[in-house]
């Protein structure tokens, strides 16, 4: 079951996860919110993470501790 954040309009959010390859060809995981659930789908937040809720719009997102 992937992890979801209900933020304060109601709005269900699903956490994912996809590596990336940088210009200078380094991989990097970067996380992200979607409304729906896709490849990639993270069942818990990573350690060292916690999820906020931006002031204007309510889009939840990664902050590291």
């Amino acid at each position: 079951m992937p992890y979801e954040f209900k933020n304060k309009k109601g709005i269900t959010y699903y956490l994912h996860s996809r590596e990336v390859t940088l210009r200078g060809g380094k991989k990097q995981t970067i996380y992200y919110f979607a409304r729906d659930i896709r490849p990639g789908a993270l069942e818990a937040v990573p350690v060292g993470y916690q999820v906020v809720e931006t002031a204007k719009t309510g889009m939840p997102i990664l902050k590291k501790i």
